[in-house]
C-alpha cells in the first residue's frame, strides 16, 4: 500500500451499535494440502446448485513445490463436501498467481484472472512471479470424466501488456454485462500505474480488449460492479496522490466519463476503499476501508449526490481487501484482516449491533450467503497454514 497503517481514535456507529456475538456452528467444510492449492484469497462464487468456486494463490502442480495457483469446485454430496482441482497454473505465458476468485459466465464457464504470469514486460507483481497478468476461460470437459480431479480447459483471453494495457490484476471478479462482454480492473503498481478498467468484447471467436478508463496516480485493487442503467462503479486505494475515493463510470459516446462520488479525507471517514463496494435493493452503495483500522461505510444517494455515513469502526484491525456482502433485509456481512482476523455481520434493526461471527487467521477473500442464510469463506491460512473454506450456519 501507499502509506502505512494508520492507528484510528474516532469510533462512529451510525445506525449500528456495539460488539456481540450470538449462536451459531462454524465448520471447515475443507482444509488445503498443498497440491490441492494453498492460500485462498479470493472470495467464494456459488452457482444454483450450491457448488462453490474459487482460486488459490499458491499450490498446485505448476510452478515447482510452491505450486502457482489452482481453480477449485468444492461440491456438496450428501452430508460431505468434495473438493475438485479443476486446473494449476503453470506460469508463464499461461498465467499465475490468482488473487480474484472466479465468475460464472453466461455460457456456465469460469472466468478469472492471473495477477502474473502471460508474459510481457512485468518483473516484480505483487504476488511475485514475472509477467504482467491474464484474464483466462476455464470450461469442463467435453465428455464425463470418471475421476475425482478431471482438469477443465484454460484458454487466456488477454495477456496485459503493461503501461497503458494495464498490469497486475487484483482482487476484484471480472464481470459480464448484459451483451455478454466482460469488465475488470488491473491494480496497477504502488505508484499508481498501470491501473485501468478493461473491457473484453467477444467476436469472430475471440476476444478484443479495450481500455474504458485509466486512472493516474491511484492504486486499483477491486472490481467493479454495474447499475441498472450500465454504470461502473468501483474504488481507488489513492496511490501517489489522495487517500482513496468511490468512483462511477457512465458511458457516453466518445468514452466513459468518471465521476467521484465520494473523496477519503482520512477526517474520521477512513482511507484507502480497496475492497469496491457492493448495491444494497434501494441502491445505497457499502464498502470498507483498508488502512484506518477497518471501516464499513454506506453511500445513499441525496439530491443528485452521495451521502456518507460510517456504519463501523474496528479499532485495531487493518481492513478488508473485499467488498461487504447486503442481504435482502439490508444486514451487512464482510472479513477485516489480520491475524487473527473476523467475519462480521451488521445487523439494521432497534438495538442494532455489529456480531464477531467468527475469528478466521487471515481472511483475505469476502463472504457469501445461500438461499438459507448460512456463510461461506474462505481462510487463508486456517488449518496447517495452507488455507481452509469454511461455513458459518446461524
Amino acid at each position: 500500500m501507499a502509506r502505512p497503517l494508520a492507528s484510528a481514535i474516532l469510533l462512529i456507529l451510525i445506525p449500528f451499535a456495539s460488539t456481540s456475538s450470538r449462536a451459531q456452528t462454524t465448520s471447515v467444510l475443507h482444509t488445503f494440502s498443498g497440491p490441492d492449492g494453498e492460500y485462498p484469497y479470493g472470495t467464494l462464487t456459488m452457482d444454483r446448485a450450491g457448488n462453490l468456486y474459487g482460486t488459490t494463490l499458491f499450490g498446485g502442480s505448476g510452478c515447482g513445490t510452491e505450486g502457482c495457483g489452482t481453480v477449485f469446485k468444492l461440491t456438496h454430496k450428501n452430508s460431505a463436501w468434495i473438493l475438485t482441482r479443476l486446473y494449476s497454473f503453470t506460469g508463464g505465458h499461461d498465467g499465475e498467481y490468482p488473487m480474484s476468485g472466479v465468475t460464472i459466465g453466461p455460457d456456465g464457464s469460469l472466468y478469472g484472472t492471473t495477477s502474473a504470469g502471460g508474459g510481457g514486460p512485468c518483473t516484480a507483481p505483487p504476488s511475485g512471479g514475472g509477467g504482467c497478468g491474464t484474464v483466462f476461460n476455464l470450461r469442463p470437459p467435453a465428455t464425463a470424466c470418471g475421476s475425482v480431479n478431471c482438469l477443465w480447459t484454460e484458454t487466456v483471453l488477454h495477456r496485459f501488456a503493461g503501461g497503458s494495457d494495464g498490469a497486475y490484476p487484483g482482487f476484484g471478479n471480472v464481470i459480464f454485462d448484459q451483451t455478454g462482454d466482460l469488465y475488470g480492473t488491473t491494480e496497477g503498481d504502488v505508484a499508481g500505474n498501470n491501473a485501468i478498467v478493461f473491457e473484453l468484447t467477444h467476436s469472430s471467436g475471440g476476444w478484443t480488449k479495450s481500455l474504458v478508463y485509466n486512472f493516474a496516480n491511484e492504486f486499483v485493487g477491486s472490481g467493479v460492479i454495474f447499475d441498472a442503467a450500465g454504470n461502473l462503479y468501483g474504488t481507488t486505494g489513492g496511490g501517489g496522490i489522495g487517500w482513496g475515493s468511490v468512483y462511477k463510470l457512465s458511458p457516453s459516446g466518445v468514452g466513459w466519463t468518471e465521476t467521484t462520488l465520494y473523496a477519503f479525507q482520512n477526517h474520521g471517514d477512513g482511507y484507502d476503499p480497496l475492497g469496491g463496494v457492493v448495491f444494497d435493493q434501494a441502491g445505497n452503495l457499502f464498502g470498507t476501508t483498508f488502512n484506518d483500522g477497518g471501516r464499513v461505510y454506506e453511500l445513499s444517494p441525496s439530491n443528485g449526490g452521495w451521502t456518507y455515513s460510517s456504519l463501523y469502526f474496528f479499532d485495531g484491525y487493518e481492513g478488508s481487501f473485499s467488498a461487504p456482502t447486503v442481504d435482502s433485509a439490508g444486514n451487512v456481512y464482510g472479513t477485516m484482516s489480520p491475524l487473527p482476523g473476523t467475519v462480521f455481520e451488521l445487523v439494521r434493526s432497534n438495538g442494532s449491533q455489529e456480531i464477531n461471527l467468527y475469528s478466521p487467521e487471515l481472511p483475505v477473500g469476502g463472504v457469501v450467503l445461500d438461499a438459507n442464510g448460512n456463510i461461506y469463506g474462505t481462510d487463508a491460512q486456517g488449518g496447517d497454514g495452507r488455507g481452509t473454506i469454511f461455513e458459518i450456519t446461524p
